[in-house]
């Protein structure tokens, strides 16, 4: 017999996940072989469904259903068996889906009755024997819609669960988010469960809608995205008990984090005793880190480190790594593969430098190094595990990589803090002006015209089956269509998100905990006045804070809890998981949430990351390294908190509170450094190193003083060119210009210069010839000098322009960035 995967996973000691766990934890009811109504006697069934509520007013329907269900109990009866349901699965009906009308259709023709009327009666009639809980067909049966889905209801509807389906109608109905087909499919949907599992609408559980919709996926390939809709109203209906999940989102993602067995396990490793050492090593790591953390490291040493050997040297079984092996594998991991698109449009694999190669290189020292602390501790468990580490401590050494990380941090700071007005600007004029589109679409009739915002679209004209309230509209200039909603939606968030990050520089994940429980207040001392803080729940450092709430961040949270509260002016309680820990965390009032479909979700860190970067389009904005639209990161709006707060007069030490820092280094990492603050602490350090020199040579100068100034200046004049030795310093050459590097010669003199160095050639000539051995020595020093300046001369004259390499500091218009002198 084979073992499910549930069986196969609890087998091998591991917890099943994902959609195995939903099942596991909440069971579908068993579908038992006989129930009261199937065991009746033809007589008792036949006296029961000619009675009211199984009974229509129309009297020529009411025959025409007589008839079929005579012709269905005979069928059935044809059956082996002994209930109505153990004659049904004999007839092989129930497992022939969507075809199954075949096999009573045979036996009508069988028996000489071949007129379609009657196969029509006969199907009429099973619908009232399913309502009637006779038989009871199987999931797949009823997905594959072997019967007329609005029958199935309407029959139930009437006979079964009048008041239940009332109800869950109700709801449907009162749903402005929910579409006319998501109501369709939500009644069949309850009708199915009831039809096949028996009982009220009222009994059907969690367990029931995971199998219905397994058997859909089973069914149909695929599960429509109304399903989520379908099990919120029933749960809203209170059908699946208040202490259910709240949406279905939860039900199928109560998995949690996956132990260290599954964490090695994701990436398959071949060799047996190094999966196991690496299961070991990360339960022995696993109480002093986070889940994150522990994921982060599994990825290290399954993926990056033991995969890759084992991909490049097939049969490695052993830690102690050759010098080769380990080499080669520290070059491939310098490098990794980038999707980026290419001019032509086509997206292509490339390999990059990794920026954090050195952090990839810590994790493994330290595996190597634990094993060989541990060894001591506990030989006979890690010893034989104990081998020299692959790794150099210089090699993992980050001082200069955290240098170079710190100099691209203070350059992205400094391309994007010059611009953030421009951002701003831009994402609250988008907002004021989808709004403004979506109010006056509101106001327009479908088909008709409209012109706001600089704007002139035509609203769309929608089915029946759109949801109700959407808002569509047609560009006639481009043709495209546009859901103005979602526009609005998007610009919306786009401004909350950018104004909160900027105004706090809290983290994402900070920003998407936020809640209508975050707001506290607080009493100053001196003053008695109420001052209202924003409360961040603990993150990374696991320490909560308060910020001061200013009044442009008030008026943007106000602006938000405005929007996200419902009918009765409460903020939805919603769940939400978090992705760190891979924990459901329980509903709470969010502020960050927004409607996906017929349900409300938080925002999500990837949403963030997707609307900031459609903004950001719209600023035009581009990156001078790589003339490409420039992006920000959600952490980079916490860079340029610090960094202005800093700047503005803020001591690093409330910064560092403010910003939830445990160390003011790191305070200070954020902090980048502009030109304008190296210039004024030069000016400063100018400043004091005046005032502690003599204060006589501040005095005015005197006339005398002024004149010997002013005659240096006119005895810089020689005959060969100029000379610039300061002011009030001696000729140390005594007046051999052409020996002296302070000599400036002019082009004008090159003549007198090229006679000066031809009457030294000569004079050493005559030198040599007399033997002054002497003279020839001071000569050839002048004679070096002269054809220096007259190299000095030429080099001018081929370029009269003098290049001091300053780089163009001219940036595009359409950049809009900034830069310091």
């Amino acid at each position: 017999m084979t073992a499910t995967v549930d069986e196969a996973r609890l087998l091998a000691g591991r917890p099943p996940t994902g959609r195995d766990a939903a099942r596991i934890r909440f069971p579908a009811r068993p579908s038992p072989g006989t129930w009261p109504a199937t065991g009746q006697s033809r007589d008792a069934v036949w006296d029961r469904l000619t009675r009211a509520p199984f009974v229509v007013d129309n009297a020529h329907t009411q025959k025409i259903r007589l008839r079929g269900l005579t012709f269905l109990l005979d069928w059935l009866e044809a059956q082996p068996g002994g209930t109505w349901q153990e004659r049904w699965l004999a007839s092989g009906a129930d497992s022939a889906g969507a075809g199954w009308r075949k096999i009573p259709a045979r036996w009508l023709q069988e028996h000489g009755l071949v007129a379609e009327w009657r196969l029509e009666a006969l199907t009429s009639a099973l619908l009232v024997a399913i309502s009637a809980d006779l038989v009871r067909p199987a999931l797949g049966w009823l997905v594959a819609k072997a019967t007329g889905p609005g029958s199935l209801v309407r029959h139930l509807a009437q006979t079964r669960d009048p008041d239940g389906f009332a109800r869950l109608r109700i709801l449907c109905d009162a749903d402005p988010h929910v579409s006319s087909i998501a109501n369709s499919h939500t009644l069949y949907r309850a009708a199915e469960i009831i039809a096949a599992k028996g009982g009220l609408l009222a009994d059907v559980t969690v367990g029931d809608v995971l199998e219905l919709l397994d058997v859909e996926l089973d069914t149909l390939a695929s599960v429509s995205g109304d399903a989520a809709v379908f099990y919120r109203l029933l749960r809203t209906a209170g059908v699946v008990g208040p202490d259910s999940p709240s949406t279905l989102r939860e039900v199928r993602g109560t998995a949690g984090p996956r132990t260290p067995e599954e964490l090695i396990d994701r990436y398959g490793l071949v060799c047996r005793p190094i999966r196991d050492v690496l299961v070991d090593y990360l339960r022995e790591r696993q109480p002093s880190l986070d889940y994150s953390s522990m994921e982060g490291l599994a990825c290290a040493l399954g993926a990056r480190f033991w995969k890759d050997l084992e991909i490049h040297h097939p049969g490695i079984d052993s830690l102690r790594l050759p010098d080769e092996v380990a080499a080669a594998w520290k070059q491939r991991l310098r490098t990794k593969q980038k999707t980026i698109t290419a001019k032509t449009g086509e997206k292509v694999t490339v390999d990059v430098p990794r920026l954090n190669y050195r952090e990839c290189l810590i994790p493994i020292r330290a595996f190597y190094l634990d094993l060989a602390q541990w060894a001591v501790d506990d030989p006979g468990r890690w010893a034989q595990w104990a081998v020299p580490c692959p790794i150099k401590e210089e090699e993992a050494n980050r001082r200069k990589l955290q240098r170079h990380r710190k100099s691209r941090m203070d350059a992205r700071t400094r391309e994007r803090l010059p611009v953030l007005p421009t951002l701003v600007r831009t994402v609250n004029e988008h907002r004021k002006a989808t709004e403004m589109l979506l109010q006056a679409a509101r106001h327009t009739q479908p088909g008709e015209p409209f012109t706001a915002a600089g704007q002139t679209l035509i609203r769309s004209v929608t089915g029946h089956k759109a949801i109700r309230g959407k808002v569509w509209a047609e560009d006639p200039v481009t043709g495209k269509r546009r859901d103005l909603e979602l526009e609005e939606d998007h610009a919306f968030w786009a401004w909350a998100i950018v104004e909160v990050l900027r105004a706090t520089g809290i983290r994402v994940e900070e920003l998407l905990e936020l809640s209508h429980h975050s707001f506290v207040q607080y009493r100053l001392p001196t003053t008695d006045e109420m001052v209202p803080l924003l409360q961040i729940v603990p993150s990374k450092t696991d320490e909560e804070r308060l910020l001061l709430v200013s009044p442009e961040l008030a008026d943007v949270l106000s602006a938000v809890i405005h929007r996200v509260r419902d009918h009765t002016g409460k903020i939805p309680l919603i769940a939400s998981y978090d992705w760190q820990e891979c924990v459901w965390l329980p509903p709470s009032p969010l502020l960050f949430q927004r409607r996906f479909g017929a349900e409300r979700r938080r925002i999500s860190p990837d949403v963030v990351r997707d609307i900031l970067a459609a903004a950001l389009v719209r600023t035009r904005l581009t990156d001078p390294s790589t003339d490409e639209p420039l992006r920000f990161t959600p952490h980079d709006f916490r860079r340029l908190f610090i960094t202005d707060a800093i700047m503005s007069g803020l001591p690093p030490h409330i910064a560092q509170v403010i910003a939830g820092h445990r160390d003011i280094n790191i305070t200070m990492g954020y902090k980048a450094v502009y030109p304008d603050e190296a210039i004024q602490s030069h000016l400063a350090f100018l400043a004091r190193r005046r005032a502690m020199r003599p204060t006589e040579e501040y005095r005015v100068p005197t006339d005398a003083e002024w004149q010997e100034f002013l005659g240096h200046f006119e005895r810089r004049k020689v005959s060969t060119g100029i000379c610039g030795r300061a002011v009030g310093t001696p000729c140390v050459h005594e007046h051999s210009c052409l020996r002296c590097s302070m000599h400036w010669p002019e082009p004008g003199q090159r003549q007198r210069i090229v006679e000066i160095r031809d009457n030294l050639i000569a004079r050493i000539a005559e030198a040599e010839h007399e033997g002054w051995l002497g003279e020839v020595a001071g000569l050839r020093i002048s004679l070096a000098g002269a054809n220096d300046k007259l190299a000095q001369i030429d080099r001018r004259s081929d370029n009269d322009s003098v290049n001091l390499g300053v780089p163009n500091t001219q940036r595009p218009k359409t950049s809009q960035t900034h830069h310091n002198p």
